[in-house]
């Protein structure tokens, strides 16, 4: 991983923390899974694997660390390198599909995140249940989001891709 890629992933961590920061009162409306799927879309797997870890240990240091910061980094890990494979894909995804595949890890990251009552109370149906507003919510703002920083984040990491793939033709010749 070069220097300019690790500047790009501390750039999308400041851009997560500061969106989660941003909509803290908004129960479960974050642009973070949004940021995490477009990176993963773009840079790869483990890339949006640092990415989760970053955004989730930075934001939980002022929002409050807990048993949940675990299953946080799980969920936005497996989400992240799901959307890195997805990004490896052959054939171009059309941007509907990713706008429902971020509708789905919003559902996803609350079941997920849900895991940790289990590990406590023992219960998990009850309040997983009782959390599905809070996921339909995340859900709704991962769409919103997806559809408002595709485009921009997209175009400067195509932009990274060209560049990188120019500095590569250069060292061949």
């Amino acid at each position: 991983m070069n220097t300019y890629k690790l500047t790009l992933l501390a750039l999308l961590a400041a851009m997560a923390v500061a969106g989660r920061f941003a909509f803290a009162f908004m129960p479960n409306v974050q642009p973070v899974t949004s940021i995490i799927i477009i990176c993963g879309l773009f840079l790869g797997p483990l890339a949006a694997v640092i990415l989760a870890l970053l955004t989730t240990f930075l934001s939980n240091v002022f929002l409050g660390m807990g048993i949940w910061t675990i299953w946080q980094v799980v969920s936005w890990s497996i989400i992240g390198l799901l959307s890195g494979f997805l990004g490896k894909w052959p054939a171009k995804l059309p941007f509907w599909f990713l706008v429902v595949f971020a509708v789905l890890s919003g559902y996803f990251y609350g079941f997920i995140v849900s895991l940790s009552t289990y590990q406590i109370a023992g219960q998990f149906w009850p309040y997983y249940l009782a959390g599905l507003p809070f996921d339909t919510s995340h859900a709704i703002g991962n769409a919103a989001f997806m559809v408002l920083l595709y485009p921009v984040v997209a175009y400067l990491l195509k932009k990274y891709a060209a560049d990188r793939f120019s500095i590569q033709n250069t060292n061949e010749k």
